[in-house]
């Protein structure tokens, strides 16, 4: 076993591989940027070392910075990690090249998965299933067309070079085409520097299934079974289980088979994943082969009972895989959730600032924590804006879920805006055991609804505890000629009470004063002849929300001021009116969706 391991990555997946690290007795080396000079990652490893300024071109991306660490403090492996690195052919063959072990794949293997055409007819020559589509590389428009309308569709096109959901169009008609391709293409250039594409059929409301894969030195392959990653935002993961609800033994042992042929096909080393997408009869046909460890990668771990960081460590030091397929077993079912400092109500725009609090459940036999960042640390523009990985567990999949909205209520994060805020919870989508759309996350207004907002408004308003700036603005809805909103927390006596002697509201930007401790605002005592006019003057309906009490023959007798000619002491009144208003807020708490006129 290695001595000293060299991480070259940084965040959550840094902290992983030195919690495994440190357990196999391995002295750890971290390195970092500017941008992460005090991170979580370098405050854990036994040594840290700068390679650069915070944009990952100046670092992280850098393998003469990083290979000169490692000779430096002799690292006798360097770990990848995910992303940055993790899949460059050409550094994994200057690791091997200077004499140090590269924990993953080989260059010739990722070269071979490099390009998702060639990646694609390799799969087809060794059995694999793939989707029908054209992948050659006559890249004229008119020769594109021509494929395209012989798939049929819908159809997509893809980045030939890439991935994370750049360069992808889906196009449904023939006329849509020819845009649908010049985007593409401009993307994938700009993003890649390639423009090739390639046309396979689009399959409607698919599954996102990977196969855990590891293949060690002696020439043993197998697989660790499955991992469900349908429920994504711009084609990026944002929640993972194992096993997954939809496929039935006999798919599961297929899909297993194929697997293991496409990582024979390669002959590939160390840990992957192979990627399929599964059509709502059962059909499965081959993505990709990522060539590293997947950020999901704990979702296998808790149901097999196995560390695949101390597998891909053990594997790169030349030893055997300690187990057989008919020996891997699954138990239970495990969910994972990535919270993301991001804002679910913008479109899942990423966030940055400092984490001012962070309160993430306690660690247990249910329940699995993998963070890189702790209360106080900040999360940067430069990187990913991944908080933390909650992964829970249990005996089924009703209590898995049950776990994990358990778990949701006990996390707090303050600072940047983070995906806990999705409504009912990220952990909670109904329709996953029916077949649900893999792209439902993407959609505008998935974030909290409108309704949802607006409740949470009044009630905020109600407390005293929200007043909007729009309100601030437009003065009391009265002298405009309109209906209280359910923003405005002021009491209407106490409004007049405030306002210049004439009559013109507040000007903008000036504070209002004090709300009143009670929302509602009670009924302007009205004389006999007007009481039939109430329920239809639409200006003394009550505020969207409110439910007014029954207070027997003086109900709501307290009123905004004497009328006019009128001469009487009003300290009974304006007694009556605060009582009132204490009644009907203790009212509008217990049942504020609904209202009595």
């Amino acid at each position: 076993m290695f001595k000293t391991l060299l991480i070259a990555n940084r965040g959550e997946i840094a902290c992983r591989v030195i919690r495994t690290a440190r357990k196999l007795g391995i002295r750890t080396v971290a390195v970092y940027s500017d941008a992460d000079a005090d991170a979580q990652h370098v405050r854990l490893a036994d040594e840290a070392h700068r390679i650069g300024g915070p944009a990952p071109g100046d670092s992280y991306l850098r393998f003469d910075a990083i290979l000169e660490v490692a000779k430096k403090t002799g690292a006798e492996a360097i770990h990848p990690g995910y992303g940055f690195l993790s899949e460059n052919a050409d550094f994994a063959d200057a690791v091997a090249a200077a004499g140090i072990a590269f924990v993953g794949p080989s260059g010739a293997s990722m070269r071979k998965m490099g390009s998702k055409a060639g990646a694609k007819e390799l799969m087809r020559a060794h059995g694999v299933p793939v989707v029908p589509g054209y992948t050659g590389e006559d890249q004229d428009p008119a020769r594109l067309q021509r494929e395209a309308d012989a798939i049929g569709y819908p159809l997509m096109i893809k980045a030939a070079h890439g991935g994370g959901g750049k360069g992808m169009r889906i196009v449904r008609a023939s006329t849509e085409f020819p845009a649908a391709l010049e985007s593409c293409q401009r993307e994938a250039k700009n993003a890649f520097g390639r423009d090739r594409v390639l046309l396979e059929r689009y399959v409607e409301k698919p599954r996102h299934i990977e196969i855990q894969v590891f293949a060690d030195t002696h020439g043993q392959v197998l697989h660790l079974n499955e991992r469900e990653c349908s429920a994504q935002r711009r084609y990026q993961k944002v929640l993972e289980e194992s096993p997954s609800p939809f496929l039935t033994p006999a798919l599961r042992e297929a899909m297993g088979a194929a697997a293991v042929q496409a990582a024979k096909a390669i002959d590939y080393v160390n840990a992957g994943t192979v990627e399929f997408i599964v059509g709502q009869d059962g059909s499965f046909y081959f993505m990709e082969i990522n060539t590293r460890l997947q950020v999901e990668h704990p979702v296998t771990e808790l149901v097999t009972g196995l560390d695949l960081v101390e597998l891909q460590l053990r594997v790169a030091a030349g030893e055997a895989l300690p187990f057989t397929q008919a020996e891997v077993r699954q138990q239970g079912h495990a969910i994972e959730l990535r919270l993301y400092a991001e804002d679910p109500a913008a479109g899942f725009l990423p966030g940055s600032g400092r984490l001012e609090r962070l309160r993430l459940p306690a660690p247990s036999a249910h329940v699995r924590l993998d963070g890189g960042v702790v209360e106080g640390d900040t999360v940067t523009i430069f990187y990913d804006p991944m908080i933390a990985k909650l992964i829970v567990w249990d005996e089924d999949r009703p209590s898995a879920l049950a776990r994990l909205r358990e778990a949701l209520m006990d996390c707090d994060i303050r600072g940047p805006k983070s995906n806990i805020s999705l409504p009912r919870g990220p952990g909670a989508p109904p329709q996953r055991g029916r077949g649900h759309d893999r792209h439902r996350l993407s959609r505008p207004g998935t974030g909290r609804s409108a309704r949802a907002r607006h409740a949470t408004a009044r009630a905020l308003a109600g407390a005293g505890r929200c007043r909007s700036a729009t309100a601030r603005r437009r003065g009391h809805p009265r002298e405009r000629g309109g209906r209280p909103g359910p923003d405005l927390a002021l009491g209407h006596r106490r409004w007049l009470a405030a306002r210049p002697r004439g009559g013109t509201p507040p000007r903008a930007g000036v504070r209002w004063p004090a709300p009143c401790a009670q929302r509602p605002r009670p009924w302007r005592r009205l004389r006999h002849r007007d009481r039939r006019r109430r329920h239809h003057d639409p200006r003394r309906r009550p505020a969207a929300g409110a439910r007014w009490p029954r207070l027997g023959a003086h109900r709501w007798q307290g009123h905004a001021g004497p009328r006019p000619g009128r001469c009487h002491d009003r300290a009974p009144a304006r007694r009556h009116a605060a009582l009132a208003h204490r009644a009907a807020w203790r009212l509008c708490l217990r049942r504020p969706d609904r209202r009595r006129g």
